[in-house]
């Protein structure tokens, strides 16, 4: 049965110009209960709302900003960070060699939330003096205290308010973490569509690893960190929601683009591994991913391979 993250239903924004729409609590309720989620209606049941059943968007956007919060929190004690730079500083290492063009390389996080990622890479300079790192995202609130913490920082990012691929400035990579698994069936490939018909040389998409021990460790982890109930809730359903190895590798293969997955199912440790990134790359782009990569080139593998490894 399909699961949903209540965080997907509560807000609900139009895709082209990201106006805000109503949402009915009621109309949530009934989802989730027809979903076989009595625990995802009961927390939805207990948010605010007008007289009319419309759910307190003020409301919303404070428990939104705690949650991510607080996944910010996780994301610290992961060292995501760290983690997201051992995959990307050797890809734009690959692009700079290629030398297809010089910098700035734009950098442009799809769904940044509150944008840990960009305002980390901008605090630590981790990818270099000549990548312009953005973040985007289709929800207000979110982008609105990104913007307020960087400024608060002092940090050289910027944030905005919208599609990510309807951006006037061409990214040069674009990257994510924890997005993939909201994308369901043909709309996963439309997404790496999207990018592979843009000028990007390459995407680098972080999500949870959809290993056996996902689903436990999400909940030991997320009933020890998370303090609402929502955050505790989506936080067990999106590791239920992971794809896998396979699904993203045919997904990403769109037109002009050379899929990759590094730490695939086979080669990771289920005790260890909670994100991993799925990477595409322009086809000329692979061979020098992989030297800069070096002996972790080992870790990265093709369609090919989870082809050869099922037989």
């Amino acid at each position: 049965m399909h699961q949903f993250e209540i965080s997907d239903l509560i807000t609900v924004v139009e895709p082209g110009s990201g106006r805000r729409l109503p949402v009915r609590r009621a109309e949530v309720i009934e989802l989730l209960l027809e979903s076989g989620d009595e625990r995802g209606a009961r927390i939805v049941a207990a948010l605010p709302a007008d007289g009319d059943g419309v759910l307190d968007p003020h409301a919303v956007d404070r428990l939104l900003i705690s949650v991510h919060t607080e996944l910010q929190r996780l994301s610290e004690e992961l060292r995501i960070g760290e983690r997201l730079v051992h995959v990307l500083g050797p890809l734009l290492t690959a692009i700079r060699s290629a030398g297809a063009r010089s910098g700035p390389y734009r950098l442009v996080d799809v769904g940044c939330g509150l944008g840990y990622l960009i305002r980390w890479l901008a605090a630590t300079n981790a990818l270099g003096a000549d990548v312009e790192l953005v973040g985007v995202d289709l929800d207000a609130s979110l982008v609105g205290e990104a913007d307020r913490l960087a400024r608060a920082e002092g940090l050289d990012c910027r944030f905005v308010h919208g599609n990510a691929f309807a951006m006037p400035e061409a990214a040069t990579v674009y990257v994510s973490t924890g997005v993939l698994h909201h994308f369901r069936g043909p709309a996963l490939a439309e997404f790496f569509q999207t990018q592979a018909a843009s000028p990007a040389q390459a995407f680098c998409h972080f999500d949870i690893a959809a290993t056996g021990l996902a689903p436990i460790g999400a909940w030991v982890f997320h009933r020890a960190r998370m303090r609402h109930p929502l955050g505790r809730h989506d936080g067990v359903v999106s590791a239920r929601r992971a794809h896998s190895d396979e699904t993203l590798l045919r997904a990403a293969a769109a037109p002009g683009i050379r899929p990759l997955l590094y730490e695939p199912r086979g080669a990771a440790n289920p005790f260890c591994t909670t994100l991993r990134p799925v990477i595409g790359v322009r086809p000329h782009l692979e061979a020098p991913l992989r030297l800069a990569l070096g002996r972790a080139a080992r870790r990265l593998v093709g369609p090919e391979h989870l082809a050869e490894a099922a037989r």
